[in-house]
């Protein structure tokens, strides 16, 4: 994901409902984070099991929405779970890469056999 390297990134701890689209996460950014969702800044969220993502950005006229998710494992989130955090590009490429926040360690890969 390449984003300009003054994009502010702040970080949702209060779980979302991950059938949010880009108008329901809007929503949240200006009603219970106070910020501007049109701003150029990317906004993550998180669902309550940990397990997914979503980052919702704007640039150039249009609202980017991305979405991930893990099949196994969780991502290594802040313990705090309300309010929001700004983080750097840098913890958020160890977010993506399922690394920990606090620790600085990958979780141990995992070796997929079947995927039903």
């Amino acid at each position: 994901m390449m984003l300009p390297m003054d994009v502010q990134i702040y970080f949702s701890l209060n779980p979302t409902d991950m059938r949010k689209a880009i108008n329901g996460l809007m929503l949240l950014v200006a009603d219970q984070l106070k910020l501007d969702p049109a701003s150029g800044h990317l906004f993550l969220f998180s669902n309550k099991r940990g397990d997914k993502l979503k980052a919702l950005y704007y640039e150039r006229d249009c609202f980017t929405l991305w979405y991930r998710r893990l099949e196994k494992g969780r991502f290594k989130l802040p313990k705090v779970r309300s309010g929001h955090i700004e983080i750097t590009q840098e913890q958020f490429t160890w977010l993506l890469n399922s690394f920990d926040f606090a620790k600085m360690s990958p979780v141990q890969p995992q070796t997929y056999t079947g995927f039903y």
